[in-house]
Parts: C-alpha cells; sequence; structure tokens
C-alpha cells in the first residue's frame, strides 16, 4: 500500500508539469483521506463541500484512494426512521489507511516499558523485567521462526530466517559476507520496533541472542537501525562449534543493539 501522501517520481525525462501536476494530485489525494481521519466515514457530497472540490474531482481522488487500499466504500449507518431510497455511500479508512498516519504506538510501547522497569522497582531489578519482556516477546515470534527454519536445508537455514523475518515486516535478506568464505550476514532493512529499541535496546539483545539460539551458532550485530545505520546487520560465521545455551547470552548480547565500529 503506498502511504498517504508519498510522493511519485515522474518518469525521466517527463516535462516539469508533469512531476508538478502528480504532487498536487497526491496533495489533494492526501486532504481527502486526512479529511475523512478528522471528520470520520463520509460521502462524497460530504468531502467536496469540505475540501472545496467538485464532486467529480473527489470520486476520481476516492477511486485512487480504494486502489491504493486507503479507503473503503461502505453503506452509511442510518440512525431512527429511514428514508425512502438506498443510503448514501460513504467512505472510510481501511487499517492500512489509518496506520499512514502518525499513531502513537512508539509512545505507548515505551510508556509500557518505562512502567514495567518501574514497577519492577528501578534500577537493575527494573532492567532485568525489561530483559525478560524482551526475551518473552521474541521467543513467541521465534516460534513461527523455527518452524521455517527446520523445514529448509541446512545451507538455507539464514534465508529462510530471512523470508520469516521478511513476514513479520523486517524486509529482511541473507547474503554472503565480504569474504563468503567466513559467513553470511542477514539484514533488516526495517524495524517495526527501531524508536522503541533507541529507548530500550534490550529488544535489540534479546533478538540476537534468539538468532544465535536458532542458527545454533554465536553471531555478532555488526550495526542497528535503532543506532541510526541504515540495516540491523547481523554476522553469522561459519564452522563455528554451536555454543552451549550458558553461552548464548554471554556471546551474543556483547554486541548486540550496537555498532562496535
Amino acid at each position: 500500500m503506498k502511504n498517504v501522501g508519498e510522493a511519485q517520481e515522474a518518469p525521466i525525462g517527463a516535462p516539469q508539469e508533469f512531476a508538478t501536476g502528480e504532487r498536487s494530485e497526491r496533495s489533494t489525494r492526501n486532504r481527502v483521506a486526512r479529511s475523512i481521519l478528522d471528520h470520520g466515514p463520509s460521502t462524497v457530497a460530504d468531502l467536496a463541500g469540505r475540501l472545496g472540490l467538485t464532486q467529480a474531482a473527489v470520486r476520481r481522488h476516492l477511486d485512487a484512494l480504494v486502489a491504493d487500499d486507503v479507503v473503503q466504500p461502505r453503506e452509511q449507518r442510518v440512525y431512527g426512521a429511514r428514508t425512502r431510497g438506498r443510503p448514501a455511500k460513504v467512505f472510510a479508512l481501511t487499517d492500512c489507511g489509518r496506520d499512514a498516519f502518525d499513531q502513537s504506538y512508539d509512545k505507548l510501547a515505551a510508556e509500557a516499558l518505562r512502567w514495567i522497569r518501574e514497577t519492577a522497582g528501578g534500577g537493575a531489578a527494573g532492567d532485568d523485567a525489561v530483559v525478560a519482556f524482551a526475551r518473552a516477546r521474541i521467543a513467541a515470534q521465534a516460534v513461527a521462526y523455527r518452524a521455517a527454519m527446520e523445514a529448509a536445508p541446512a545451507e538455507e537455514r539464514t534465508a529462510a530466517l530471512a523470508k520469516a523475518l521478511s513476514a513479520d515486516g523486517y524486509a529482511a535478506t541473507a547474503r554472503s559476507a565480504p569474504l563468503p568464505q567466513q559467513g553470511e550476514q542477514l539484514c533488516q532493512h526495517h524495524c517495526p520496533v527501531a524508536h522503541v529499541a533507541e529507548q530500550f535496546p534490550q529488544l535489540c539483545e534479546a533478538e540476537t541472542e534468539i538468532f544465535s539460539q536458532l542458527l545454533g551458532t554465536h553471531v555478532q550485530r555488526l550495526a542497528t537501525i535503532a543506532h541510526g545505520d541504515g540495516v540491523c546487520t547481523t554476522f553469522i560465521p561459519k564452522n563455528i562449534p554451536k555454543t552451549t545455551p550458558e553461552n548464548h547470552h554471554n556471546a551474543s548480547a556483547s554486541t548486540a543493539g550496537r555498532n562496535p565500529a
């Protein structure tokens, strides 16, 4: 789904009027979606009146927003006695459409983790409580990751993990390290919890630990989006003896959540 208000580049060599017109269309489309967000499900007439547009123009923008899964048409709810004729069609935001606007999920998650830390007594005890939450969270996610990896040949386990992570919104890929004989790199090009992980690196540390457990070897976190890097990068060495469960935490968490450079 294209984000509301997302700029669309003009074709190479296109005249400036094309780019300007496309930006204007996208801006107006954003205003239509924003009006629905602010006022709730709206008819074409409602939107035309609020935005100073013709109904034909509103319909054109709504068609594009429906195609992008930003809004959806539905029958208007009628309270009280029904009048004659069919109820007017209204347009409401989809879940994807709402997600295109600013949300408070990151703020809520950070506040919840702060509450967990403070309720546990703060200090080391509070940090331990946050770690426990982070490990429980990633362990629940890892059930699907483990199943995907077990179904793949041994040499494709990292790629299987990347595919499973992508299904959870991490846009992950697996590739050879700069020196292929040394190992592989697991790259996550997006992190759904990056803003929260900036304040609570325990989320990154728990994730690195679970990667080590799933892959059965020590792994090293080279970079994280939460730390300001462009991609979360995890190095997975080849021909390294499997670590014992007791060593997973110490071996992995030492570089988790930060760039060692």
